[in-house]
């Protein structure tokens, strides 16, 4: 099962536009921000008013979009029943943050930037995050800050990282095409470690799709666990 509070850092490190309690349900404003500050949760357990979701949704200019976590069953069943298929299966990792202390940093391989570099969002830009997912990073309260990898002399990769109640969770890591399977993406997650132990952080997390091999074999082999979950349902007619 996974602990609840992992859902709690995903908002608070990773923040819709609003958070919007109504009903049955927290809604997200994402303001084009991708599923993640998008998508509906239930408030209790349960099925409830589904058609209010729908709505409510829909007044936001959102499609409906809801996030099924751990606990859902009974939602996640009604919402199959009534046409709505899964999305992105989500997989969380964690693993303490002195794991992956263990090697220093080589030497100008990892710089903590913040705000981001022109170069840092080229590059995620680059991989599809745009200016509204950096407006997700701009809202994050608390400590964060961006990585920028350079790997022969020239720039490799970025992710943002920041805190919420002593846990520190890595988004939005992206690695030039040209400068992968070279272990970039590994010492972006140490140098992340690195930042997070510095700032009082205990634990690093990180989320990808279970689609993504590339992403699910990284954090693999850098020993983090798996430790949640989480999937969307949507309508196929009306798209994310």
């Amino acid at each position: 099962m996974t602990d609840p509070k992992l859902y709690e850092v995903i908002d608070g490190t990773w923040p819709a536009a609003a958070f919007i309690p109504q009903g049955d349900w927290l809604l997200r404003d994402g303001r084009g921000g991708g599923k993640r500050v998008s998508a509906a949760t239930a408030r209790e357990s349960g099925v409830g008013d589904i058609g209010a979701a729908e709505t409510a949704m829909r007044d936001l200019g959102q499609p409906p979009l809801f996030m099924i976590r751990d606990g859902d069953e009974a939602l996640d069943t009604e919402l199959e029943r009534q046409g709505y298929d899964v999305i992105d299966p989500v997989v969380i990792y964690a693993c303490p943050v002195t794991h992956l202390t263990d090697i220093p940093l080589p030497r100008v391989t990892i710089f903590e930037i913040w705000e981001p570099l022109a170069m840092m969002l080229e590059i995620w830009a680059a991989g599809g995050i745009g200016p509204a997912r950096i407006d997700i990073m701009e809202r994050a309260e608390g400590p964060k800050t961006g990585l920028l990898a350079r790997f022969n002399e020239k720039p490799a990769g970025t992710a943002f990282a920041a805190i919420h109640a002593r846990t520190a969770m890595v988004h939005a890591v992206e690695v030039l095409p040209h400068q992968r399977k070279q272990g970039v993406g590994k010492w972006i997650m140490r140098g992340a470690a690195f930042w997070a132990r510095a700032h009082g952080a205990g634990t690093l997390t990180v989320m990808c799709t279970r689609e993504n091999a590339g992403a699910n074999a990284l954090y693999t082999s850098l020993g983090m666990s798996v430790v949640g979950q989480y999937h969307y349902r949507h309508l196929p007619k009306e798209t994310p």
